[in-house]
């Protein structure tokens, strides 16, 4: 039994309530090109690398939390095999997801959190298992969502084409010498700008986001969604659609949650 699908970013959800050209941009998913997502929804199971989207621990010393630590990219949670007299294991999983950017911004939804649990590590490498980016990070007191950008230093653009693992590691210890953490992974991949891409966020203007998540570029979807947020607060329209965006990849639990630091230009550290 799944508790969340493999879900398709298929934005026919939000056309009751938007204006033409938004309704055209999200009509667009109909068309071939357009419906990545809709037209391979077993996406894992091509080949394609998988990680952790809900959070696990390194090892048992980690204590219990209320929500678990979270990515917000698509994946899926299932049931494992249960064991008898043992309670069912949930197997989460984070699929591979695509940016046009050559810095990204990655999203995490962290939890309250025990006050020996503030330090943090990002780590972003290459196929090889080398470090392209890695940064200590120490977490806000409040539980809600953060932004991890990369550095705007060509040392640290992500290459065409090529897939890049990235790690979140929360450790459970005052220092990050402490053996044990809460951790979630995935991957990213870069690709081409096509011409029919660069057309359709020129005509939504404001409202790139939409064609970002009619082309399959989550990331970027995401990023840009959260950033007209931040400046449009009371905007209504957007709320809703950021609940959307969320619900189409199994994420409606962390809707509601507000978005308490972002990261950036924060110098490499190993």
């Amino acid at each position: 039994m799944k508790l969340a699908c493999v879900v398709t970013l298929v934005l026919v959800s939000l056309t009751s309530y938007l204006p033409p050209v938004r309704v055209q941009l999200a009509e667009s998913v109909s068309n071939p090109l357009g419906t990545h997502f809709a037209q391979r929804p077993k996406f894992p199971d091509n080949g394609a690398p998988t990680g952790r989207r809900r959070g696990g621990t390194s090892r048992d010393g980690c204590p219990a939390l209320n929500k678990p630590l979270t990515a917000l990219v698509p994946g899926e949670e299932t049931l494992g095999e249960v064991q008898a007299g043992t309670s069912p294991k949930i197997i989460s999983k984070s699929f591979l997801a695509s940016t046009v950017a050559k810095y990204p911004t990655f999203w995490f939804y962290v939890p309250q959190l025990p006050t020996t649990a503030r330090r943090s590590k990002f780590v972003l490498q290459n196929e090889a298992g080398d470090d392209v980016y890695a940064t200590a990070l120490t977490l806000p007191e409040k539980p809600g969502i953060i932004s991890i950008s990369l550095p705007q230093s060509s040392q640290y653009s992500l290459e065409k084409d090529l897939k890049y693992h990235w790690y979140f590691k929360v450790h459970c210890g005052v220092t990050q010498k402490t053996p044990d953490y809460f951790f979630v992974d995935g991957w990213v991949q870069r690709v081409a700008l096509t011409r029919d891409l660069e057309s359709q966020l020129k005509t939504a203007k404001t409202g790139e986001y939409i064609a970002y998540a009619a082309n399959n570029i989550w990331y970027d979807a995401l990023t840009n969604l959260a950033e007209l947020r931040r400046t449009n607060s009371q905007n209504h329209m957007l709320k809703d659609d950021w609940a959307n965006l969320l619900r189409l990849v199994g994420l409606q639990d962390l809707a509601q949650e507000p978005v308490v630091q972002r990261y950036s230009q924060f110098p490499t550290k190993t």
